[in-house]
């Protein structure tokens, strides 16, 4: 008899929580991945950390009531793809949000977004998409790519200690992600005083980058800002090995991750990179969840971004049905009070405004020292009206 009533509580247990589950409302997401393609080898671990993070929320009811339902598609980095996919995911799935990726797409879709009213984090951080006034629906939980450039020039330019003006170095993909933050990169470099001498163009997918080199060898730069992904800033770094160049090498957020020590070697030591989140294996909350998720493997740092960037969307959606209504406005709303939102400490505290989508002004500055990243500042920059959007 006792056997019997046991199970009967126990499907009683289950119906209990299936129904409890059914009465949630959907929170229906498009995921925009690069699982393919030439940034795949950071799209990757990014859009895992997106669909990890959904299924974290919805295990721990992180939004009482609702559930996150999310599609994600592999768009192989191409914007038409992206487009394609979108209109699928607004007229087909209906979707309250969007996780995107590259910034040729998030460009393309800034307008769709603003016109169907769908909140977008995207992993793209040109500094344009956090301006309301162009790009109303678009947010990221990273400083802006001129931000970020920013940070690390003046980094450089405070510890220089010669009489002469440093000399810089551009070397950056011609693609609309590489080129995003160099006439800030150029403006700002000459406003605090470093002589730029040399710009180069080496493509995402480039196995030789010899000759752009050669160009700058003779100039001889004090430093060359890097600003493609992890593999082309390993052919970068592991020919002007070969060519004997003497310069640091400074990359941006996406060209120096944890691959770097297999694809790059030994001609990887010494690289500064810029980050703007916590490395695997911090001292930090969220990093203990993260740990846990995926069963203490270490992960990039771009799965840190990925995971704070769903927990971020979700943390607007929480405020939006606390006030009784959640849809495209309701959400972009809820985002913009976000004052020094602090997620679980992956990245710094983030605050967005109405007239301002920058979520922080800080940047963490890395180098590369015996296989490790080695933090070695955070510098901070003021939050200028006029840098806004460029």
């Amino acid at each position: 008899m006792k056997r019997y009533i046991v199970a009967a509580l126990a499907v009683c247990m289950l119906l209990s929580a299936s129904l409890s589950h059914a009465a949630d409302k959907v929170f229906k997401l498009g995921v925009l991945s690069a699982l393919s393609g030439p940034t795949s080898d950071v799209g990757v671990p990014y859009s895992k950390a997106v669909m990890d993070c959904v299924k974290w929320l919805n295990e721990t009811k992180y939004v009482p009531g609702w559930t996150f339902q999310a599609e994600n598609v592999d768009y192989a980095y191409n914007a038409q793809q992206a487009i394609t996919a979108y209109k699928r995911f607004t007229a087909k799935d209906k979707i309250m949000g969007l996780q995107g990726w590259g910034t040729a797409d998030t460009e393309a879709l800034t307008q769709f977004v603003a016109k169907d009213k769908v909140p977008t984090l995207s992993a793209s951080y040109s500094a344009h998409l956090a301006d309301p006034k162009t790009a109303p629906y678009n947010f990221f939980v990273a400083a802006d790519y001129s931000t970020q450039l920013r940070g690390g020039l003046k980094f450089f330019r405070d510890a220089w200690k010669e009489s002469r003006a440093p000399k810089l170095a551009l070397i950056y993909p011609d693609h609309p992600y590489g080129k995003s933050p160099i006439p800030a990169a150029k403006d700002y470099a000459k406003e605090i005083g470093f002589e730029i001498v040399g710009e180069e163009n080496v493509a995402l997918g480039a196995l030789d980058a010899t000759a752009q080199l050669l160009a700058l060898k003779d100039k001889q730069p004090d430093f060359v800002w890097v600003g493609g992904t992890t593999s082309s800033t390993a052919v970068i770094l592991k020919d002007a090995q070969k060519l004997g160049i003497k310069t640091t090498f400074l990359t941006n957020i996406w060209g120096v991750d944890e691959n770097i020590f297999k694809l790059a070697g030994d001609a990887a030591e010494g690289v500064y990179t810029l980050q703007t989140a916590a490395v695997y294996g911090a001292d930090v909350p969220g990093m203990q969840v993260i740990r846990r998720i995926t069963k203490d493997e270490p992960q990039m740092t771009h799965y840190t971004r990925g995971f704070a960037s769903m927990l971020v969307m979700a943390e607007g959606v929480r405020r939006a049905a606390e006030k009784g209504a959640v849809d495209g406005p309701a959400l972009k709303a809820a985002l913009e009070t976000l004052r020094d939102f602090d997620p679980m400490g992956l990245t710094p505290p983030i605050s967005y405004f109405p007239d301002d989508h920058r979520p922080f002004m800080s940047v963490m500055i890395y180098r590369v020292e015996g296989g490790k990243f080695v933090l070695k500042g955070t510098p901070s920059l003021p939050r200028k009206a006029e840098w806004l959007g460029k």
